[in-house]
């Protein structure tokens, strides 16, 4: 059985759900077309895209994978139901700090590789690579600096819906990180 919301604020509620989740879809929906994008172009550039991913730096970027899970795990700590305001605070300023780290640790692996990229035969490999782990690394950054904000007056829905993003934020990160610097 549905229940119908009652009141006011629950309709609106139900409302900004609705939003959040056509957000949520519409991020993973663009994340999708541009993985398509690069399989394609992978198998279209298969040697050159082999080549290329030789000049990533898997050891930078499954460091980065546990930094991803660490501040994810803090996300949900903060989303837990019986989590004090207190605890709420301490893991989001937790899960934002470890997401800096991973955006810091981008950027030294980006100085890395930032050299092939102007390579001829490298140019598709890179500008993908670019186009889609510089994307994530903007979502990265925004919803840390959002967890910085929210733990400075923790309300449970901003908490629950942050984490939710975190949360696909890690998923988006879990699926590229295979299909990029593992091929």
């Amino acid at each position: 059985m549905t229940t119908v919301p009652s009141s006011a604020s629950e309709r609106a509620d139900a409302g900004d759900d609705l939003l959040f989740w056509i957000l949520v879809w519409s991020e993973l929906t663009a994340f999708a077309i541009l993985f398509l994008g690069y399989l394609v172009m992978s198998v279209l550039n298969a040697d050159s895209f082999d080549i290329a991913r030789l000049h990533l730096s898997p050891g930078l970027a499954s460091l980065n994978t546990l930094v991803l899970l660490a501040s994810g795990w803090q996300a949900a700590l903060a989303a837990r139901e019986n989590a004090g305001q207190r605890q709420q605070r301490i893991a989001l300023l937790a899960a934002a700090g470890l997401g800096l780290v991973f955006v810091a640790l981008k950027f030294v692996e980006y100085s890395s590789e930032w050299r092939f990229a102007g390579e001829e035969s490298f140019h598709a490999f890179f500008e993908l690579y670019f186009m889609i782990t510089g994307f994530h690394l903007a979502h990265v950054a925004f919803v840390a600096v959002l967890l910085v904000i929210v733990a400075l007056k923790p309300a449970r829905s901003n908490v629950v819906m942050l984490a939710t993003v975190w949360h696909i934020i890690d998923l988006v990160w879990l699926v590229m990180f295979p299909l990029i610097y593992l091929g």
